[in-house]
């Protein structure tokens, strides 16, 4: 069922890519990222006049209107080149959340946030997780009471990418209410997803996390108490919220074992520079079969992972352009992508830091940098690994084998 392929156009796309990031994106602009806690000035501007900001909306909505696989192409290559993964963070968060908003929004809705992000001047991002917990997001406390034509929201979002960035730059995030209870065996109903503006009164932003890695992106949380925003606010129908919620997670499932193929590939090649220079016992180390043997197992095992991420992205495309695969046919292989390709980056950065010893646990090394980053996405960024074998194996056996039902 292997049908896709990687066109021409895409090809000079990812040429383009590429040398912009060489350009705006070398090491030492990665570490001092890395050291201060910011992204280079001018750098979310730029990548507006690239093109890269929600380019997966529509164009009449302000987007380049790319299709999936071109998104990873850009995701991978911001991966690459962008081993602390923060700005990569910031793309994959608003290319995903961004498409399903824009999908979901009230025109409202595109001119107050979407647009503007487009051109740099916005924020927009996810805010589902709360301080109970992040996968279980029927079982979010976070309320949304209807008086008139107005919502009144109150709850928390805890470990919420970019609270920092949206206070300077504008726009807020898509997030999950209960607006109903729930009927008995079916907890993910009664969930409604709106547009939350950073700004509106009632939103307070509570707290910074200091993460272990892709410093240059904030991490933080914020409580709502009594915040009022229109109905024309809300995304999709009222109690549905959940499922384009999911589908904004598998999107950005998709992007984000895009970001680790591309830092995978940049450990493994900075690995290979070092063994095939430094000496022990007269001889280059990369003659040692120890490290050859790893080295040939990581390059097959990436080349075997970017292969199933772009026949998922093709799917994906498949699925929006000519409705050809269900949700739950590609959901099985979003959930293979994130729970193989993020570990495998990991563990790729950790052999290549080991090949290289002292030096590798230094901050001389900038692997260190992308173990850290990559380290998020295994923990639970978009959901934890072990919520993709549930649905793996949902999808395999049937939903009567559900563990938690």
């Amino acid at each position: 069922m292997v049908e896709f392929s990687i066109t021409e156009e895409q090809q000079l796309f990812r040429k383009a890519i590429h040398e912009w990031c060489q350009k705006h994106l070398p090491m030492e602009v990665v570490r001092q990222m890395d050291k201060t806690g910011r992204m280079p000035e001018g750098i979310v501007k730029e990548m507006a006049d690239l093109g890269l900001l929600i380019m997966t909306a529509p164009e009449e909505h302000g987007g380049t209107g790319a299709d999936w696989i071109t998104a990873c192409i850009a995701a991978e290559e911001l991966g690459y080149h962008e081993i602390s993964c923060a700005i990569p963070v910031f793309f994959l968060v608003q290319s995903s959340w961004g498409y399903v908003v824009d999908r979901y929004a009230t025109e409202e809705v595109r001119n107050a946030v979407i647009r503007p992000a487009i051109k740099g001047n916005a924020f927009i991002g996810i805010a589902t997780t709360e301080s109970g917990g992040g996968s279980d997001v029927a079982a979010f406390k976070s309320t949304a009471k209807k008086v008139g034509n107005e919502w009144v929201i109150n709850g928390e979002k805890m470990y919420i990418s970019g609270t920092e960035e949206v206070q300077k730059m504008g726009g807020g995030y898509w997030i999950t209410c209960r607006t109903s209870p729930a009927p008995e065996g079916a907890p993910h109903k009664g969930m409604t997803g709106f547009y939350l503006p950073i700004n509106a009164p009632g939103v307070e932003v509570t707290k910074r996390f200091d993460d272990v890695g892709r410093m240059g992106i904030s991490t933080g949380g914020f409580s709502m108490k009594n915040v009022k925003v229109p109905d024309s606010y809300r995304l999709g129908n009222e109690g549905e919220g959940f499922y384009p919620t999911m589908e904004g997670f598998d999107l950005a499932r998709l992007l984000i074992g895009a970001v680790c193929v591309g830092a995978a590939q940049r450990v493994l090649e900075i690995g290979m520079d070092y063994i095939k220079q430094r000496k022990a016992f007269g001889r280059p180390i990369g003659k040692f079969e120890g490290i050859q043997f790893e080295l040939a197992d990581d390059w097959a095992e990436l080349e075997a992972m970017r292969s199933l991420l772009y026949r998922t992205a093709w799917m994906v495309d498949e699925r929006y352009k000519h409705n050809r695969f269900t949700p739950l046919e590609i959901v099985k292989y979003i959930s293979a992508v994130k729970l193989k390709i993020p570990p495998f980056a990991m563990h790729a950065a950790e052999h290549a830091m080991l090949w290289m010893g002292a030096y590798g646990y230094s901050q001389e090394c900038p692997i260190e940098m992308a173990w850290r980053g990559i380290m998020s996405y295994c923990i639970g960024a978009e959901g934890a690994l072990n919520i993709q074998r549930i649905v793996i194996a949902r999808e395999l056996l049937g939903k009567e084998f559900i563990p938690y039902k």
